[in-house]
């Protein structure tokens, strides 16, 4: 079947979606709402108001659309795939119901202990309990763990080393800096960071590539949480062994919970891991691709995107679609805004993505940015995402470095150190 289809999103996880959907030999015609300059070059971008239900419903009919791909947690949590799909159109993205496994940390927590799988040990607030909340973090040992509950757009976690950095965090999400939910407090987990998408269809799952983001501002792993600074693909630290596990104790007693429990799991389920020792727990599920991961996982999969969605969209997913998950390695780099995770400036001139690309093995893919009077600015925090395959990591990282020595903007900041655990090791 040639499928017609609106991808929705702005980002670089979109940027890559986009690229592996119009490559797709089953992908008719693509469209991405609302896009940016570096998807515009992939599809069509469109402007839909994605928060109008009815509106993407109405643009749809029109357009003759089979498939609709939800990049973005937010629209996923406010609905936008139910409305759709009541629409008559097939949806490859979760459920408002079964999206709230991102959109809230408790119920995510929750649904975990309910079915076994394993991960830290929590507590979790509502709203109004702000004082039972800064009471338990006051004596819980440390390093301990705060999480908004909420969506925070990958920022809302704290990882406090002392009594006096957990408290604080806890005030600061009970001040409303992220919204107006409560927080989960849970026990640190030791080891080392992995993710793992698995493409489901409710009841049947495909694992991709295993990736590791990078999600600290500073090399070593130091300053604030970002949304990722970059991540490569395949993590050696997901060996077979840790995959089965991941599968077995994981995934698919979650995708059985989630199906017993009324809202089965369709789209991409995003597994964050902490792996120590072999032993993988799940620090967090996403209910959809994660950013950077997606741009090298896309990278190192050799697959017909377009027709794998539409199979899982369906309920029928069909793993014959995918000819090899893990076709070489991909590392990427993010160059931010300087001042990111906190202010920062927009409107910066960016230069040298066609240099950049001059190496085939490369794609910059745009995160945050702006076409203003002809030239390329930033407009976000995360503004590019240089990628580079090659057959071997060692390979992918000194193309991806090179070309980011040819890309400039004023306060452009990136960390030197992507892949640099795997190389190590």
């Amino acid at each position: 079947m040639s499928e017609r289809i609106l991808l929705i999103g702005s980002g670089g996880r979109e940027h890559a979606l986009a690229k592996a959907l119009a490559a797709s030999a089953s992908c008719d015609k693509l469209w991405v709402a609302p896009g940016n300059p570096g998807i515009a070059r992939e599809a069509e971008c469109v402007a839909v108001p994605i928060a109008d239900h009815a509106a993407v419903a109405r643009w749809c009919r029109e357009h003759r659309i089979t498939l609709v791909v939800i990049g973005p947690e937010q629209p996923l949590a406010e609905g936008l795939s139910d409305h759709l799909r009541e629409g008559g159109f097939d949806v490859f993205g979760p459920s408002q119901a079964a999206a709230r496994i991102e959109s809230s940390k408790g119920f995510s927590k929750d649904l975990m202990q309910r079915h076994g799988i394993p991960t830290a040990p929590y507590r979790r607030f509502d709203a109004d309990q702000r004082d039972e909340a800064v009471a338990y973090a006051a004596q819980h040992p440390t390093p301990v763990v705060v999480k908004y509950d909420g969506l925070a757009a990958g920022k809302g976690v704290v990882v406090a080393a002392t009594t006096d950095e957990a408290v604080t965090a806890v005030s600061q999400m009970y001040d409303g800096v992220f919204g107006t939910d409560g927080v989960v407090i849970e026990g640190f987990l030791f080891g080392q960071e992995a993710s793992v998408f698995a493409i489901c269809d409710g009841t049947r799952y495909v694992t991709l590539a295993p990736a590791q983001d990078h999600k600290r501002i500073g090399d070593g792993d130091t300053g604030k949480n970002t949304g990722g600074m970059g991540a490569y693909a395949p993590a050696p630290v997901v060996t077979d062994d840790v995959l089965r596990q991941v599968r077995s104790k994981i995934i698919e007693p979650l995708l059985a919970g989630m199906r017993a429990e009324g809202y089965p799991f369709v789209g991409c389920l995003f597994c964050g891991l902490m792996i120590d020792s072999g032993v993988p727990s799940v620090v967090e599920f996403n209910a959809r691709f994660g950013d950077p991961e997606t741009q090298v996982v896309m990278s190192v999969l050799d697959a017909d995107v377009a027709a794998l969605f539409a199979s899982a969209a369906r309920g029928a997913l069909d793993d014959s679609t995918i000819r090899s998950t893990v076709n070489g390695a991909a590392c990427n780099v993010v160059l931010a805004s300087g001042g990111y995770p906190d202010a920062y400036q927009k409107g910066k001139v960016i230069t040298g993505i066609e240099q950049a690309e001059a190496d085939p093995q490369v794609t910059v893919y745009h995160a945050g940015t702006a076409e203003v009077d002809g030239f390329l600015v930033t407009s976000g925090g995360r503004v590019l995402g240089v990628t580079a395959a090659d057959e071997t990591l060692k390979g992918a990282v000194q193309r991806a470095y090179a070309a980011v020595e040819q890309i400039s903007f004023e306060g452009n900041v990136y960390r030197t150190d992507i892949a640099r655990k795997a190389l190590d090791a």
